[in-house]
């Protein structure tokens, strides 16, 4: 018969919830990251998982990737072309000031960071009367959604202490990849085990260099040491250990010989095995190893940069940038049939001359682009007859 797991107890429960979690209590992701357990006996949080080099690459490169393409608002005209909605409320905030602290471009990386990290993203919409005046980010470790007998969601935020509740007509929720519709999946929550092991694996390199790159050993005596002469012995010693105190000559008295404990070969690489935890998270975010400075086995990667800005935007940028697009017009333009937000994907070409000129190029001689199109996208003025 299996045993009933153990339930947190009401003030435990009360405690937690005033900390506030974009999950419910009973879920057994919360607890397991609660608690901090994963096979390789870690602590497995967002802001420990952060610590990784490859996490910090990954969260840098997707959220900086995502923040320097330009986001536009557009309104569809009855010929089928598009216009800028420039006089719209929602373009003035998103695509200039989202709010007094932030630019477009510090408010986006937020956003996408928030998603990698917390598998959600939420944003406040404050309004004067009812025009949109601001969106402002929140912490997604500071809320807690849940569904009502009514079927509707609650939105409430903790914020110095105090809580309070979130009208569902004032909250933008972006959720990363999940399973309930209600919120998203905490990448360190799934991947507890992938996570919890690469920082094992730090940890124990660290220690590596710590200890000079030198395995243990142990030191012998032919006569016995009383307790006095073995703790000088111990004090002695400590000037040796460490990387700082590596190539030191060590002096042994009183007949002392010194034993090395030899490291087989397996553990001798175990260095080795980091690479392995790269590729691991580099699969975990869905980016290729060689954009976070890991170069080896890329060759099932294109050979030039345009082919690799492709394949990136294809498998890893769309989806999210599709997301994004989908939620802005569902809460901040109010799933208007004429409206939508769009993202302008030629900014990954700017770094790419040849292959800009070679896109600008093909536009140009198949008709799907005029001169003035292509002077746009290069932020310059247009010219006549273009």
């Amino acid at each position: 018969m299996a045993k009933n797991k153990q339930q947190p107890g009401r003030v435990k429960s009360a405690l937690l919830n005033w900390l506030g979690v974009p999950i419910s209590l009973t879920t057994g992701e919360f607890w397991r990251e609660w608690y901090g357990t994963s096979s390789s006996g870690k602590v497995v949080t967002a802001d420990k998982v952060i610590r990784l080099s490859a996490v910090w690459a990954c969260v840098r490169l997707l959220s900086e990737s995502v923040s320097t393409l330009p986001l536009k608002i557009y309104e569809r005209q009855a010929d089928g072309s598009r216009k800028l909605a420039q006089n719209n409320p929602a373009y003035q905030i998103l695509c200039r000031r989202p709010n007094p602290e932030m630019t477009p471009s510090r408010f986006m990386l937020m956003i996408v960071a928030s998603i990698c990290l917390r598998g959600n993203a939420f944003v406040e919409k404050l309004y004067i009367g009812s025009k949109l005046v601001s969106l402002v980010p929140l912490l997604p470790q500071n809320m807690v959604v849940k569904r009502l007998d009514s079927g509707k969601l609650q939105y409430t935020y903790t914020e110095n202490s105090v809580k309070r509740i979130i009208p569902v007509d004032r909250m933008m929720h972006i959720r990363g990849f999940g399973l309930d519709g209600v919120c998203g999946m905490m990448p360190t929550m799934a991947g507890v085990d992938v996570f919890g092991a690469a920082m094992s694996v730090d940890e124990a390199a660290a220690k590596i260099f710590e200890n000079g790159l030198q395995s243990t050993g142990f030191l012998s005596s032919k006569t016995a040491l009383n307790k006095e002469q073995r703790e000088r012995l111990r004090q002695n010693l400590q000037s040796f250990i460490g990387s700082k105190n590596a190539g030191k000559l060590m002096v042994l008295e009183n007949e002392l010989t010194y034993q090395n404990v030899t490291m087989n070969p397996e553990a001798a690489q175990l260095l080795e095995s980091r690479s392995f935890s790269i590729e691991e998270i580099c699969r975990w975010f869905r980016v290729p190893p060689f954009m976070v400075g890991h170069t080896t086995k890329q060759s099932s990667w294109a050979s030039s940069l345009e082919g690799m800005n492709m394949l990136f935007l294809t498998h890893t940028l769309r989806p999210l940038l599709v997301n994004i697009e989908q939620e802005i017009s569902r809460c901040l333009l109010n799933s208007d049939e004429d409206l939508f937000a769009e993202f302008s994907v030629e900014g990954l070409l700017r770094a790419d001359s040849a292959g800009r000129a070679a896109y600008y190029t093909s536009a140009l001689q198949n008709g799907w682009m005029s001169r003035n199109d292509v002077r746009r996208l290069e932020n310059m003025p247009p010219i006549e007859g273009g």
